[in-house]
């Protein structure tokens, strides 16, 4: 495969691959494509990193002398990202080099910069065979140990394709963005196109400020009494779930995308300045009036995020069904339910404080939430609707 003038041919070419760096994103992508008949070859700075990733089945070790790959995907830190991308174009002459890093303006700034500095060993016309990408998929958990090759499965991937900052004219070549979308659907994703500063300004919002978000609720808890935590429940877990993530990934994430967070943190910073002046003296006049609004705007934007395999937004109604904390209680109530024939469109788990009983909260399409929740109280499911 040459990159510069071939196109992905109806999926038959399997280009050999090179993945630099083998934390989660690295090694999923080596499992994901090793599945998919590639030829994958893992190095990492980490010996003992890219080690758990070949025995888990992410590819074999890079050794030199090996014939050199055809596809290079740097998944190493944002910080070292464009030092990566630079050195697999210019040790790798005919190579396709993605990268898969969370930021992509910053990446992109220093590679340009770099290629139009006569002292350094990269050129423009490298840059023909750079795509920069981003798959939207993660855990809180990290490196390889935590690696899935389904991981990318229905998640967003974004192609960011190199562009001159000025002029706007693409860098990358047709074949190459063709490549970075070809790999990206034999992950299972679903591709999406954007410039690389629209992508960290849309990062910075629906991404970035989650975590953020999520870490300093979590820090409240560092010294609250252990009574209050004992009542904690779903919600807690959910707003606070981001929290366990990686403070090193996060410092270079946070680091690299400042101009458009900061944007965004000053439009939350008003929104509490707001709130504080409100609930200070929440029985002057309007003071009711605004905090149902705060709220009410938080519905509007909710309401806003995309549904289930990106659809329209669509409202479920929801039943609960308690189940003793044993197991197979949630396999038979997801039988029982299967046997009524009615679809489950989400589902969660929340446990009671102090007792041995869990409920499992369904939603299901309105419709056809009476007619379930009469099905499962006839099998002896007791049931609670929303």
């Amino acid at each position: 495969m040459n990159p510069l003038t071939t196109l992905p041919d109806d999926g038959r070419s399997r280009p050999r691959v090179l993945v630099r760096g083998t934390g989660l994103l690295g090694a999923s992508i080596g499992i994901g494509l090793r599945a998919d008949g590639h030829d994958v070859r893992l190095s990492d700075p980490s010996s003992t990193a890219q080690a758990v990733a070949r025995d888990i089945g992410a590819g074999a070790l890079w050794e030199d002398g090996l014939v050199d790959p055809e596809l290079v995907v740097v998944a190493a830190p944002p910080e070292v990202t464009a030092d990566e991308v630079a050195a697999a174009l210019t040790r790798f002459p005919q190579a396709l080099v993605l990268d898969v890093a969370s930021v992509k303006d910053a990446v992109l700034r220093e590679l340009l910069a770099r290629a139009d500095d006569a002292e350094e060993p990269l050129s423009r016309e490298d840059l023909e065979r750079y795509v920069g990408t981003h798959p939207m998929a993660g855990r809180e958990q990290s490196g390889p140990v935590a690696a899935r090759g389904a991981l990318f499965t229905s998640m967003p991937w974004v192609i960011c394709p190199a562009a001159d900052r000025s002029t706007g004219e693409r860098i990358s070549s047709p074949a190459a963005v063709a490549w970075a979308e070809e790999i990206a659907s034999r992950l299972g994703a679903t591709v999406h196109h954007m410039d690389a500063a629209e992508h960290d300004s849309s990062v910075a919002l629906i991404s970035h400020l989650p975590q953020i978000a999520a870490s300093l609720v979590a820090s409240r808890l560092q010294d609250a009494p252990t009574t209050a935590l004992a009542l904690a429940g779903n919600g807690l877990r959910d707003v606070t779930r981001l929290a366990a993530s990686d403070p090193n990934l996060w410092v270079q994430i946070l680091a690299a995308n400042s101009v458009p967070l900061v944007d965004v943190l000053h439009g939350l910073r008003d929104d509490v300045e707001r709130l504080i002046r409100t609930m200070e003296a929440p029985e002057a006049p309007g003071g009711r009036a605004d905090i149902a609004q705060l709220i009410a705007e938080g519905n509007s934007g909710r309401a806003r995020v995309p549904g289930k395999h990106g659809a329209p937004p669509q409202s479920f109604a929801k039943l609960a069904v308690i189940v003793d904390d044993r197991p197979g209680q949630i396999a038979a109530v997801l039988d029982d339910v299967a046997a009524v024939g009615v679809n489950v469109e989400d589902m969660r788990m929340d446990h009671s404080a102090g007792h041995e009983v869990g409920m499992v909260e369904l939603s299901v399409l309105p419709g056809r939430q009476q007619e379930l929740a009469d099905a499962l109280a006839e099998m002896g499911w007791k049931v609670i609707q929303s």
